[in-house]
């Protein structure tokens, strides 16, 4: 972010940094998004900018870190099961009603897509009770068991 603060404030773009550099515009984006970047790589810019090569550094490793705690990495792994849940249903409503107007336009005597729609909607049923928890067969509590069975003793 130092990289890109200090670009902004000469009021260059990034490709006449890379110039200037002797960088390519790829690493003046990787750097100015806070990827590592390569000790000649920091002291180029830190020659172009006329600048300390330590004070670059020092500036770019007083980033904070974003850490993500626990919990939060819980409800982000809950929200993804949940988009995964809700995609799944999109398709399996999409698809079977696909299929049932096919059926209609083709063979409207014999109603063939309840099969495929039986079949599916057992598959979202099941996502669903795991989803929402009601019956987790295969949950955190088996797996903790399955790994304490493992190891033979309590985590």
């Amino acid at each position: 972010m130092i990289v890109r603060k200090l670009r902004l404030q000469r009021g260059w773009s990034q490709e006449q940094l890379a110039q200037m550099s002797g960088l390519s515009i790829r690493t003046v984006q990787r750097i100015e998004r806070g990827e590592q970047a390569s000790l000649e790589s920091m002291k180029s810019l830190a020659a172009v900018f006329e600048i300390d090569f330590s004070n670059l550094t020092q500036e770019i490793e007083m980033q904070p870190t974003e850490t993500i705690t626990s919990e939060e990495q819980m409800a982000l792994e809950y929200v993804r099961e949940l988009k995964g849940f809700y995609s799944h249903l999109a398709a399996y409503v999409l698809t079977i009603a696909l299929l049932f107007i096919i059926n209609y336009l083709t063979s409207p005597g014999y109603i063939w897509a309840v099969w495929p729609a039986f079949g599916w909607g057992i598959g979202i049923a099941l996502h669903g009770i795991s989803m929402f928890k009601e019956f987790n067969l295969f949950g955190a509590d088996w797996e903790k068991r399955q790994v304490e069975k493992r190891l033979g003793r309590k985590l």
